[in-house]
C-alpha cells in the first residue's frame, strides 16, 4: 500500500516542479529576436548586431557605475539580475510611445509640487530621440550603452514618480523626533509593479491621488492662491508641504476613529466618512510661539527637529478603557519644575490641590513640615499623586490608549482656556472640551455611559476604570491647510514648526523647486 502511494506522489511531485520551472523561464522574456526588433523599429544597421548576451554584459557595467545615481540601486540591481538583464522597457516600451507619455507625467510634476528635474526628463528626452533618428546611433557598443542607460534611466524614474505619488517623497519617521503613526512605505513588491504594466500612461493615470482633499490642494497651487494674511511664496510652500503630506500612507481606514489636528486644536469623531462630533482641544506646549520658524526664512539646519519638551506627539493607537475620576500620577518633570516650587512658596499648596506626596512608596502624612524650599533642588526621592476632585488636572474622565510617549485625553478643570485661539498650553496630553460627548460617542447610549455621567457628577469621587466593548482607533495628526466643506482653503499657523522641518528637507534633498 506504501509502495502505492510513493507511485502516485512522485509524479505529482514531478509535475509541481516542472509547472514552477516553466512559471519561472516564462517570467524571462526570450530576447532571442532582439536584433530583428530594434533594426525594424530604428532602420538603423548597428542594431542589426545587437544581442541580448552583448547587451547584458554592457548592462551590469553600467549598473555598477549608475548605483549612486540611483533612488533604489539595491531593488533595480537585484530585480535586472534575476530576471537576465532584459531591456523590458527599451523594448516594450519605447517604440509605442509609452516612455514619451512618462516624460509628459514628469514635465508637469511641478503640479504636485515637485520639481520635474527629479525624474530626469530631460536625460530621458534625449535618449529617446536617439533611437527616433535612424543615424543617431553610430556604434554597436554606443547602441548597448545608451540601450543600458534609457533602460536604467527609465526604470529609476519610474519608480520614483511611482512611489512618490502612492506613498510621498519622505519617510516622515526620518525627519520628525515624535511621530509614532504606522506609515506604509514602498517595498520591492510594490516596487516591482511598474516593470509588468502593459500601458504606462493607464497605470500613470491610476496612480494620480484622488482624494478631493488633495485635488483642492493641486487646484490652489496652480492657480497660485495666496492666503490671508500670508505671502504668496509662504502660502504655496504651505501647500507643497501639505500635498506631501497626504501622499503619506497613514491615514485611517477604520469606518469610525478619533482623530485631533494639533494646528488647528479640534477633535473629530469620524462615523462613515462624516463628523459625528466635533470639539476644540488644548494640545500640549509647542516651540513656535511667535511664528518666528515660517517657510520663507528657513535654513538647511532647520532639518534637524528639536521638539520642545512639552509638544504633543504625532501617533496612531487604540482607546481600550476610560478612567472616570482619576488619580493624576504627577511626572517628575512637571513636580521638580512646578509643584516643588509651587509648594515652597505655599505650605498648604499640596494639600488644597489634593496632592498627596509619597516616599519610598510609602505616604508621607504631615507634608506641610517638609522644607520643600531645599527639596526644589532635586526632589527626586518624592513621588506626587493628586487625588480626585474638582481641583485635579485631569478633571473627571481621562480617555487611555498605548502609546510611547504616555499621552492620553483628558478632561481639565480649566475650561477657560478653550476661548483662547491659540491653545498649545498643555504638558504634552490632549484636554477635551466636551469629554462627556467623547465618552457618549465612544460607548454608546447603555449601562456604561450611565455610570461614566453618575460617576462624573460625584460629589465624593473614587477612581474607575471602565473598559470599552469596541477599542476605537485614535490619530493625532499634524495638519495645516485644508479644504473645508464649502471648498475653501484653511490655513493654521506651524505652531511646532513641523513645516519648516519637512520643508527644508524636501528642499535640501532637491525635491521640491
Amino acid at each position: 500500500m506504501i509502495t502505492d502511494t510513493k507511485k502516485l506522489i512522485l509524479p505529482i511531485i514531478f509535475l509541481i516542479f516542472f509547472a514552477i520551472t516553466l512559471t519561472l523561464q516564462s517570467c524571462k522574456k526570450n530576447r532571442s529576436d532582439i536584433s530583428k526588433i530594434l533594426y525594424a523599429k530604428t532602420q538603423n544597421k548597428v542594431f542589426k548586431n545587437v544581442t541580448q548576451e552583448g547587451f547584458a554584459e554592457v548592462f551590469q557595467q553600467v549598473l555598477t557605475n549608475e548605483k549612486s545615481k540611483m533612488a533604489n540601486p539595491q531593488f533595480i540591481t537585484t530585480y535586472y539580475k534575476k530576471n537576465g538583464y532584459d531591456p523590458v522597457f527599451v523594448m516594450d516600451h519605447l517604440f509605442n510611445g509609452d516612455l514619451k507619455s512618462a516624460i509628459g507625467y514628469y514635465q508637469k510634476s511641478n503640479e504636485h509640487g515637485l520639481d520635474p528635474k527629479l525624474f530626469k526628463a530631460d536625460e530621458i528626452t534625449t535618449l529617446i530621440n536617439k533611437f527616433y533618428n535612424k543615424d543617431g546611433i553610430k556604434t554597436l557598443e554606443e547602441a548597448y550603452h545608451d540601450m543600458a542607460e534609457l533602460e536604467l534611466l527609465t526604470a529609476n524614474s519610474l519608480i520614483t514618480y511611482s512611489n512618490a505619488l502612492q506613498y510621498g517623497v519622505i519617510n516622515p519617521k526620518n525627519i520628525y523626533a515624535r511621530y509614532y503613526t504606522v506609515t506604509k512605505r514602498p517595498d520591492s513588491a510594490s516596487m516591482s509593479h511598474i516593470f509588468h504594466e502593459n500601458n504606462l500612461k493607464t497605470y500613470l493615470d491610476s496612480i494620480q491621488p484622488k482624494d478631493p482633499q488633495y485635488l483642492a490642494l493641486q487646484k490652489a497651487l496652480m492657480s497660485g492662491y495666496q492666503a490671508s494674511g500670508i505671502s504668496k511664496e509662504e502660502t504655496q510652500r504651505l501647500i507643497i508641504v501639505n500635498l506631501e503630506r497626504l501622499r503619506w500612507k497613514n491615514k485611517p481606514a477604520e469606518n469610525k476613529y478619533v482623530i485631533i489636528n494639533i494646528p488647528d486644536y479640534t477633535l473629530n469623531v469620524m462615523d462613515s466618512g462624516k463628523s459625528v462630533l466635533h470639539m476644540k482641544v488644548c494640545v500640549g506646549e509647542g516651540r513656535n510661539k511667535n511664528n518666528t520658524y515660517n517657510l520663507v526664512n528657513y535654513t538647511d539646519s532647520a532639518t534637524i527637529d528639536r521638539p520642545f519638551s512639552r509638544e504633543t506627539p504625532q501617533l496612531n493607537s487604540l482607546i481600550h478603557s476610560v478612567q472616570v475620576n482619576p488619580v493624576w500620577n504627577i511626572p517628575k518633570s512637571i513636580a521638580t519644575k512646578e509643584i516643588i516650587k509651587e509648594a515652597a512658596d505655599d505650605p498648604y499648596y499640596l494639600s488644597n490641590k489634593g496632592i498627596a506626596v509619597y516616599k519610598n512608596d510609602v505616604k508621607v502624612e504631615d507634608i506641610e513640615s517638609i522644607d520643600w524650599a531645599d527639596a526644589v533642588k532635586d526632589g527626586s526621592e518624592y513621588e506626587f499623586k493628586q487625588q480626585p476632585g474638582a481641583d485635579n488636572a485631569l478633571g473627571k474622565i481621562k480617555f487611555l490608549f498605548k502609546n510611547k510617549s504616555s499621552v492620553y485625553l483628558h478632561d481639565t478643570p480649566a475650561k477657560a482656556a478653550f476661548e483662547k485661539a491659540k491653545r498649545d498650553i498643555s504638558h504634552g496630553c490632549v484636554r477635551l472640551g466636551d469629554p462627556q460627548g467623547l465618552a457618549l460617542q465612544l460607548f454608546g447610549q447603555g449601562s456604561k455611559y450611565d455610570k461614566i455621567v453618575e460617576y462624573m457628577s460625584s460629589d465624593n469621587p473614587d477612581p474607575t476604570t471602565i473598559n470599552l466593548p469596541n477599542k476605537v482607533p485614535v490619530y493625532i495628526t499634524y495638519i495645516t491647510c485644508w479644504a473645508d466643506a464649502s471648498g475653501n482653503l484653511q490655513v493654521r499657523q506651524d505652531v511646532y514648526g513641523l513645516d519648516v522641518v519637512l520643508y527644508a528637507t524636501l528642499k535640501k534633498n532637491k525635491i521640491i523647486l
